[in-house]
């Protein structure tokens, strides 16, 4: 591995046999992460050739030459010179094993740190596919059905009230009683008619006035009726502590994290590696301004379902792989390839993802990409037939994190990836532009032209 133009690269040979360590070769955990990154073929890992947590490749003289990075790489460096982030790491996989990893700039700009590939950063958002699939893990062990009414396992969901007027400037609000059933399907398809605070201006007057929690407020449309982006993950959080009786946290880390070797990914950063985590930067007035971010030594409840964890590319990359194929891992299954290939179909009919409003601007600008034009399924925004105007295929899985930390799956590419940083507002034009770069490099310099 060698320094270029102030971004760390690696490259992988398409198709090969490769795995790297991410630890100390001491490491139970470590080497449990190296084993999962092997392909399922079998093939061995190859051992990394520089220090511990780095990564190293090695071609086979008498393979195909490996596709050039260097596009990646100066998409990540290019992100940090133009401003749009102070530091980033982006990461791209395939079904047998990791084709690139890099990072540019800065894990700390006050104290002159560099950004390493392994920084750990807060994903917020991006762990609502993580709770999704616990549910689908429980769906299959017959603990509930998605058509199942969310009050069969949670009080306060049977008699439901939708807003049929408000009045923004004083906050009056009237309300009929539901008459569709709330059920887990609409949860994960963000079709429950919950709303978030910082994206819905109404469900921010409505918090303000009563301090409830976004889910115990009027519903802003009949369940069923239209997709919102909304804190309904964090009900499916609860509803897997009710079925489970445990903590999220603990059921996440025993049936998702510790078999796919995802070692970085918790609702906390032990006290001895919090050196990784990323310093956060705001943009105001159109300038970055730093502050320190602090993440919990210890994982203490409440553990909510739509965000909260802390998690590394490496890690993303594991979880993104698994649905590559089609639930599996090496030797490790997660979910059946039917729950896979349902998560990732339509669940919203006619309607399509919608433009979310900034009701907090510090928080997010308008979102998501694709609005207009992608569907949602169980837990993933779907991308749509045209494209939306991204590189990825149509039928690709995505979703993102309040940091500007994004990631999609395209099952049809049999590529996914991850870029991650640590910057608000979301969907902040820079961010944009960083993630519009990397993906265009992606298709263009790591993938074969698609047959026809």
């Amino acid at each position: 591995m060698k320094r270029q133009n102030g971004v760390w690269v690696a490259i992988y040979t398409l198709g090969a046999a490769l795995a790297v360590g991410c630890g100390d070769g001491s490491d139970s955990a470590a080497r449990s992460a190296n084993s999962a990154l092997t392909p399922a073929s079998g093939s061995p890992a190859l051992d990394a050739a520089e220090s511990p947590r780095s990564l190293a490749g090695a071609a086979d003289p008498s393979a195909s030459p490996a596709p050039s990075t260097a596009g990646l790489g100066s998409a990540l460096g290019n992100a940090v010179e133009r401003g749009d982030t102070p530091g980033i790491v982006g990461l791209v996989v395939n079904r047998e094993g990791l084709l690139f990893e890099g990072a540019a700039g800065q894990l700390d700009v006050a104290n002159g740190v560099a950004m390493p590939v392994d920084a750990i950063f807060n994903i917020a958002s991006m762990t609502k596919p993580v709770t999704s699939v616990a549910i689908m893990i429980l769906r299959e062990r017959g603990s509930l059905d998605l058509d199942d009414p969310v009050s069969t396992f949670l009080p306060g969901f049977d008699a439901l009230e939708v807003i049929s007027s408000f009045d923004p400037v004083s906050g009056a609000v009237e309300t009929v009683p539901a008459t569709t059933v709330m059920t887990v399907r609409h949860l994960l398809s963000h079709t429950s008619g919950i709303g978030y605070a910082f994206a819905n201006s109404t469900v921010a007057r409505l918090q303000q006035d009563t301090q409830a929690a976004e889910w115990e407020l009027p519903l802003l449309n009949e369940p069923g009726a239209k997709w919102n982006y909304s804190a309904s993950t964090r009900v499916l959080g609860r509803i897997v502590e009710q079925l489970t009786a445990e903590p999220l946290a603990d059921f996440l880390e025993a049936e998702i994290f510790a078999p796919l070797g995802m070692v970085d990914t918790s609702y906390a950063v032990p006290a001895d590696q919090q050196a990784r985590l990323p310093t956060l930067h705001v943009r105001a007035a159109g300038n970055l301004q730093e502050t320190p971010q602090t993440a919990p030594a210890v994982p203490a409840a409440p553990f909510n379902g739509d965000g909260g964890l802390y998690s590394t590319a490496r890690d993303y990359g594991q979880f993104m792989r698994m649905f590559l194929n089609g639930g599996a891992l090496g030797d490790v299954r997660i979910l059946s390839e039917s729950s896979v290939q349902l998560m990732g179909e339509n669940q919203i009919g006619a309607s399509f993802v919608e433009q979310q409003e900034a009701a907090n601007p510090v928080l997010t600008r308008p979102f998501p990409l694709g609005a207009g034009v992608d569907k949602f399924g169980l837990g993933f925004q779907i991308t749509g037939a045209d494209g939306g105007g991204v590189a990825r295929s149509a039928g690709s899985l995505a979703w993102a994190g309040l940091f500007n930390t994004e990631f999609w799956i395209d099952p049809q590419r049999g590529v996914a990836a991850t870029l991650l940083m640590q910057v608000l507002p979301f969907y902040d034009e820079g961010a944009l532009r960083a993630l519009a770069e990397f993906e265009a490099a992606v298709y263009r310099d790591l993938l074969p032209t698609p047959t026809e």
